[in-house]
């Protein structure tokens, strides 16, 4: 399968109503072409209906010197989306496609998936959004989604997003080496990134998973976390690693 089909097919996946992960226009994925260029979701489009003309081909270059700046203007910052594109009739792409540039070119990460999840974003929009975020509750949340997810506060989307995701994403790194299989968007909802679709929906799936089981514990005088050294444990077994690759994680 080839780039554009995987990524429709990412797209049609996660975009299923009946998952409530999106519906309308919600949401987002995108795949990596080669280090000039990618493919975005377009601006207004549905996931579970994305078409060929709706996945719009861009270059890095001209989107990631943006993280940079402070000072673009909203029109300019529409501009410089229609200029981005790699065929200028092509469809706008979407208004999040900036940090669809920044994870895309980090190590490893060929394919990006961005919803509303519904479960997720009950907790996103609570106090305990960070608790989620930096907490494991069960090992198959471990394997898929690894030992805890970055978590951005609420900012304006579109630039300053971008720029927080990528703040938060560095820092991550620069604490544990790898980029982050989760990011969520507090009030917002939830990335997944990963090599391959397969990735991106494993953790999306159990992220949604992980949310649903947090409410319900939560009703019940809960959640009980799992401890640092079970977390770490879960992460370094040479089975589980087996089943993530097993998994194409």
């Amino acid at each position: 399968m080839n780039i554009l089909q995987s990524m429709l097919e990412l797209s049609h996946f996660v975009g299923q109503e009946h998952r409530d992960l999106a519906i309308l226009g919600e949401g987002n994925t995108s795949a990596k072409i080669d280090e000039e260029t990618f493919l975005v979701k377009a601006s207004g489009s549905c996931l579970e209906t994305l078409r060929e003309d709706d996945a719009v081909a861009c270059r890095f270059d001209a989107l990631l010197p943006m993280l940079d700046q402070d000072d673009i203007s909203d029109q300019e910052i529409e501009d410089r989306l229609l200029a981005c594109r790699v065929n200028s009739n092509a469809k706008k792409p979407s208004v999040e496609t900036l940090f669809h540039a920044y994870l895309l070119s980090l190590p490893g990460v060929e394919f990006v998936g961005h919803t509303h999840s519904i479960a997720v974003n009950q907790i996103l929009c609570s106090p305990l959004a960070e608790k989620f975020a930096t907490n494991r509750l069960f090992p198959d949340e471990i394997v898929c989604c690894g030992t805890r997810s970055v978590f951005v506060p609420y900012v304006d989307p579109g630039l300053t997003l971008s720029q927080v995701i990528r703040e938060k994403t560095q820092a991550f790194m620069d604490e544990g080496g790898n980029a982050p299989r989760v990011i969520l968007l507090q009030n917002h909802g939830l990335i997944t990134v990963g090599k391959t679709p397969g990735a991106v929906k494993a953790a999306m799936l159990m992220a949604h998973k992980a949310a649903e089981i947090f409410v319900g514990a939560a009703a019940l005088a809960g959640p009980v976390f799992m401890s640092d050294a079970d977390v770490d444990r879960i992460a370094n077994r040479i089975d589980e690693h087996y089943r993530q690759k097993a998994l194409k994680l």
